[in-house]
């Protein structure tokens, strides 16, 4: 009987020791300058560019991260399951899904839904979301139950994205723009991005969402002018993705504009520098976010080089020295990742108060 206690006493022991170090871990876990310094590459012996003849390259010890987990990013999970709900998150298979969907102490907790379904009408060579002719319908609760679900999670700052849906009228634009008028009718202290499809140039389709009550307004160009067509749908090109972003300054002159590049598909150097420099002037965008090309599945483009750390720092010196409100650059960063939320949440939060202070002037 004595010995049957023990055994017990000593299994809660070790239970419990388990739990204790595994909540320090998820306590003292990475912060956010852990994702955007990342760690040095000066040790790191092995092969960066791929080389002819060579299947893919291993990947380096800072792009590897911790599997997701946190009462948050359980919650969440569980929510979205219930509810039918995407994610981008999960749909490309990003490698932050963890650290975005639990916050911090001092963090803000960010998700990114996508809308319209999980199948897009495009067929990008970089994109592991699923690809149809003829998508299914959109589900006309989906703007409510999205609604209703995101202002009952503890978040500050949601993104809402969507796959491309070239088979609908309005290319589901009025559906974005009702999901977001219902978030703000719910939850309005709620911070907003959208991150849209290009809408093939359809500026009716920007309108829309631009006149929604939306915070930012994001459209990726991808990657750099130069490889637009190896990389995306035939569909989409630089000049049509940048007048996306024009014509939405123009509608809101006061919204800000984001948007995104990945590297490691096979650009150079000067050629990134000149894509960032046309975004800077000609489309008068906000915030930048460059991260590492990662190849979701063995369909997919083939990651031609692993951009080391200290290059990301230097691309965000740069974006910031030609006039980028933000430049979030590193590695791990991806277009909905939080790293530049904290400094777009702030200038948010600027403009709110001087646009009071008008008001009562």
């Amino acid at each position: 009987m004595m010995k049957n206690i023990l055994q017990r006493t000593s299994i809660n022991s070790l239970y419990f020791n388990r739990y204790i170090h595994e909540k320090s871990r998820l306590e003292n876990g990475p912060d956010f300058e852990y994702f955007l310094q990342q760690k040095k590459s000066d040790d790191y012996q092995g092969n960066l560019v791929l080389r002819k003849g060579e299947q893919r390259l291993r990947i380096p010890p800072w792009l590897k991260t911790d599997i997701p987990m946190g009462e948050n990013y359980t919650k969440l999970t569980k929510t979205l399951s219930k509810l039918n709900l995407n994610t981008v998150c999960v749909e490309a298979k990003c490698p932050n899904i963890g650290e975005c969907w639990n916050g911090g102490e001092d963090r803000i907790a960010t998700a990114t839904i996508m809308l319209l379904g999980d199948e897009c009408t495009r067929g990008c060579r970089f994109c592991s979301v699923k690809t149809s002719r003829k998508p299914a319908q959109p589900d006309p609760n989906e703007p409510e139950n999205t609604a209703n679900a995101i202002c009952s999670w503890d978040i500050d700052y949601i993104v809402l994205t969507s796959v491309d849906r070239d088979d609908l009228s309005d290319q589901g634009s009025s559906h974005i723009a009702e999901t977001i008028r219902l978030i703000k009718q719910k939850k309005p202290s709620l911070l907003v991005e959208c991150l849209t499809p290009d809408f093939r140039g359809d500026k009716k389709c920007i309108e829309t969402i631009v006149k929604s009550n939306l915070d930012v307004y994001a459209h990726n160009v991808e990657t750099v002018q130069e490889l637009q067509s190896h990389v995306r749908d035939y569909r989409a090109n630089f000049e049509q993705s940048l007048n996306v972003l024009i014509h939405a300054k123009e509608v809101n002159p006061n919204l800000i504009t984001k948007t995104s590049i990945m590297l490691g598909l096979g650009e150079t150097n000067e050629q990134i520098r000149k894509t960032m420099q046309q975004i800077r002037s000609r489309a008068n965008v906000d915030c930048l976010t460059l991260g590492q090309y990662m190849q979701p599945t063995r369909r997919h483009l083939k990651v031609k080089e692993y951009i080391r750390p200290e290059i990301f720092q230097e691309l965000k010196e740069y974006g910031e020295s030609i006039g980028f409100l933000y430049v979030a650059s590193g590695p791990l960063v991806r277009s909905s990742y939080r790293a530049g939320e904290y400094f777009i949440k702030n200038i948010l939060k600027d403009k709110h108060r001087k646009k009071e202070a008008t008001a009562v002037a």
